[in-house]
């Protein structure tokens, strides 16, 4: 049995699947990666002054000119049929919801989740940075900064919370174009008796735990998969 052959039966097999993904889903689709984002040639990103007028050239201009990869509507596909329970990123870029997915949890906020930098004002939603000028808070004209920047890289609680409810529910845990668990923030969570399905073209530390590791980029992976699925239906 192939790799992608042996995918398909574990997801036709599960109840509860959870996918959680990083920067090797957007790549993917042509986006910046969240390190690009925030220390491109800056050594980290201020909150304010040359640091965050450089946000825009050197992402919020590429983050819409650009759309979700084939894998982040593969994942809004199988939330609508009913496979999928959640998505866990930490990319900050939206695509997952731009693709059609409703239930995501960004565990380190994202351009959905915005706050004025002086009265603390929310503008939630994406919207706002579809704009050529840096938005300023309509009530106080202070800087709306997206919740990485103004919280200093910190996790989103409220999506903390989505994440471990969803993978400690997990029968089937798919690992998408990311490096690292976030142990103790939801990683741990998980059953002990989860399946975990790694897809990467590079080799990351969930080698040693993952039940089968694709060794491929997300898009050839699911474009495979929706042949497949689509030929046996």
């Amino acid at each position: 049995m192939n790799n992608i052959q042996q995918l398909a039966d574990y997801i036709d097999h599960s109840h509860n699947i959870v996918a959680t993904t990083g920067a090797g889903i957007s790549v993917a689709g042509g986006g910046v990666t969240y390190g690009q984002m925030f220390f491109s040639n800056r050594g980290g990103m201020r909150r304010s002054g040359d640091g965050y007028s450089s946000f825009l050239p050197t992402y919020l201009e590429t983050m819409f000119s650009y759309q979700p990869s084939f894998a982040h509507y593969a994942l809004a596909d199988l939330e609508k049929e009913g496979k999928l329970t959640g998505i866990i990123t930490t990319n900050v870029d939206c695509m997952h919801t731009i693709a059609g997915s409703e239930n995501v949890a960004e565990i380190q906020g994202s351009l959905q989740v915005n706050c004025c930098s002086k009265c603390g004002r929310h503008y939630d939603g994406y919207d706002i940075w579809k704009q050529e000028e840096l938005p300023r808070c309509e009530s106080c004209g202070g800087e709306i900064l997206p919740w990485p920047l103004y919280s200093h890289i910190s996790v989103w609680d409220a999506d903390v919370r989505k994440a471990r409810k969803w993978i400690s529910a997990a029968d089937l845990i798919l690992v998408i174009g990311t490096r690292g668990n976030y142990g103790d923030v939801y990683w741990d969570y998980r059953k002990n008796d989860a399946v975990i399905v790694q897809i990467n073209p590079g080799h990351t530390g969930f080698d040693r735990i993952a039940d089968l590791n694709i060794r491929e980029g997300s898009d050839d992976v699911f474009k495979k998969l929706k042949e497949l699925r689509d030929g046996n239906g």
